[in-house]
């Protein structure tokens, strides 16, 4: 793959791109825009495998012919039925490879394709269709055609809404509604009248024409659509391929929402690039299933993932044999020693190498396959922070997991850790073509062509994300090391000030205590506060292992986080994380959030984030308690 630079006015492959004077466009294999890579990558993989995807139980498999004939039809039946360029198309549906077809056969004529989380409202769905000005909806059963139904009177800009699945809907009948297969016979109708169509709306591409609308998650007020353009994703697509090694034999997992930037990049953009394989999960809930039915040669998920399989394996040593406990704690030990030379990519001295050998036949070879990671290349961790202890346990057990980090307004992709590139604690390094800078109140700042191209009709807010000398305002706070390492320490908008004047950055704080294996997220309070305290969320898997050994009587999970042996677990371990920071930045007290939360919750975005400000109103009668 190779970086080429063209004149501001040029023609590549036939086909004319009116730059900027001073602006070239990114190219990836001679293409400048998504529909354009899209178009050679089908043509030249043709039958090879590009999905995969359960049917009934059974995996199938899906070809590139497919994806190509797939997203035609979709492009050519939406313009039939009146999308013009420029207008948006919103998608509700979990991850299935007709969501890809839509994502390209949208973009191909066109369209901005935008989509919605399944765990919105439908007051949610009614405002996101309003403020895109969305023309249709893709929704992908009738749980969300139901959303729809809710608010149809108010969303009077739409043209259509086509449904992905018709179970349950065979007797519908409704002027605006249409099933995927009738829409599908639409495209290839018009592909049979104009066979060329196809092709020419994706030569009419630009690289600044807007591909995707992405709303925020709105921790702050509405959610905002950030619009990225082809060159935006491209540029994407271009710096991870330089920073990553991939094969056209991988294989990979998706999983998390596709609306997320993260997951279209790693399961939708990426492998336009890299040719490899995408395979749907089923669902988020069978996602540590489908990993060991899969093993994919890369994976990338979010820190809640990789807190979870790390928790698996705890419990499953708990319930060892005392042989099989100590096999696998001198199994680790070897890991360790090895980790500490990988990790930085230094040779392993022959002694360590050898033991390491040895403990991985006896143990460590087949826990990865257990866990589905034994064809792990490399994982990848996004989205949120990612314990160091936690990233040094993968090496330890001889999976190499990076640390990355990107936002929706940087295309999904800043700066990145690679295998051979690597300091645990940091995000890396800028990927290339990007800059990077500290400003005076430690805030990162980004400038690259990654860059999103502002927030959709919110000339004020694109305005303020943006300094006055073009670089992003990221609003995380970090320092940058004279390799160019990064390390995010916080948010700049949840810094914490005491009342004694303390600034403290809770991130750091909560970040350790998540590497507690009976803690699965906690928030830091203290703001104008004396003291500093903690919410925390328990790990209902380890903490209920904990209370059944030790014999500790509950009987849901609101009366185990009330339990007073609970309680005490926790309190030892966040005197165990005191004994890391000063006394300013220690927790004198905690309560326990003794619900359950989901994606579905308020508090929680779709990625298993903890939203703050959420979660401090819903429980602030816990908070005063404290104080």
């Amino acid at each position: 793959m190779n970086m080429h630079t063209v004149p501001d006015q040029t023609t590549i492959n036939g086909v004319s791109y009116n730059t900027k004077p001073g602006q070239r466009p990114v190219l990836v294999d001679k293409c400048a825009t998504i529909p354009a890579l899209f178009k050679q990558r089908c043509q030249s993989m043709g039958d090879r495998t590009a999905h995969r995807e359960k049917d009934l139980g059974i995996w199938k498999t899906y070809s590139w012919k497919d994806y190509w004939n797939h997203a035609k039809w979709i492009g050519l039946a939406l313009r039939e039925l009146g999308l013009e360029r420029g207008d948006v198309v919103s998608i509700l549906s979990e991850d299935r490879k007709e969501w890809a077809y839509a994502d390209m056969g949208i973009q191909a004529v066109g369209g901005i394709a935008s989509g919605v989380y399944t765990t919105d409202s439908a007051s949610q769905l009614a405002y996101l269709i309003n403020d895109s000005d969305s023309r249709f909806l893709i929704v992908e059963d009738e749980e969300q055609l139901d959303k729809y139904l809710q608010i149809e009177d108010q969303v009077p800009g739409l043209l259509k809404v086509i449904i992905l699945e018709d179970e349950g809907l065979h007797d519908l009948s409704h002027h605006r509604c249409m099933l995927i297969k009738d829409l599908y016979q639409i495209g290839w109708d018009t592909d049979i009248q104009e066979p060329e169509a196809f092709e020419n709306e994706i030569d009419e591409a630009q690289p600044e024409d807007t591909a995707l609308l992405i709303y925020t998650s709105g921790t702050t007020g509405m959610p905002k659509g950030a619009m990225l353009s082809n060159e935006n994703i491209m540029a994407a697509i271009e710096a991870g391929a330089r920073r990553l090694s991939v094969y056209e034999t991988d294989e990979q997992l998706c999983f998390l929402p596709l609306c997320h930037i993260l997951e279209r990049d790693v399961s939708i953009y990426f492998p336009l690039a890299g040719k490899c394989i995408v395979n749907f999960a089923e669902s988020p809930e069978t996602v540590f299933n489908n990993l060991q039915e899969v093993s994919p040669h890369t994976f990338t998920a979010v820190p809640r993932v990789w807190e979870k399989i790390y928790s698996q394996v705890l419990i499953l040593m708990q319930e060892a044999t005392p042989i099989g406990r100590l096999a696998y704690g001198m199994a680790l030990k070897a890991g360790a020693k090895r980790g500490d030379y990988k990790i930085k990519a230094d040779k392993v001295p022959t002694g360590v190498a050898i033991n390491y050998w040895i403990w991985d036949r006896l143990v460590l070879r087949n826990l990865r396959r257990m866990l589905g990671l034994d064809r792990m290349r490399r994982g990848g961790s996004g989205a949120a922070p990612i314990s160091p202890e936690l990233l040094k346990w993968y090496w330890s057990i001889g999976v190499p997991l990076v640390e990355g980090y990107g936002m929706t307004e940087t295309a999904g992709l800043a700066t990145m850790n690679t295998r051979f590139e690597n300091v645990v604690g940091t995000i890396g390094q800028a990927v290339p073509g990007y800059d990077l800078r500290i400003a005076d109140d430690g805030e990162i700042q980004t400038k690259g062509l990654n860059n999103f191209q502002g927030y959709w009709r919110n000339n004020e807010k694109t305005a303020e994300t943006f300094t006055d000398d073009g670089w992003l305002r990221t609003g995380d706070v970090g320092r940058l090391d004279e390799d160019g390492y990064v390390t995010i320490t916080g948010r700049l908008k949840d810094i914490i000030i005491t009342a004694g004047g303390k600034n403290i950055t809770p991130a750091e704080i909560e970040s350790r205590l998540k590497f507690s294996h009976f803690i699965s997220d906690a928030v830091i309070i203290g703001d104008r506060r004396k003291f500093l305290t903690a919410l925390i969320m328990i790990d209902q898997e380890n903490v209920e292992k904990y209370a059944q050994d030790q014999k500790v009587p509950f009987s849901n999970f609101a009366s185990l986080c009330a339990a007073e042996e609970i309680k005490a677990l926790i309190r030892t371990e966040i005197d165990a994380v005191n004994k890391e920071f000063a006394r300013v930045e220690q927790i004198k007290d905690f309560r326990l959030i003794d619900v359950l939360l989901t994606a579905e919750d308020e508090e929680l975005t779709a990625t298993m984030k903890l939203k703050r400000s959420y979660v401090e109103k819903a429980h602030g009668h816990l908070i005063e308690e404290m104080y």
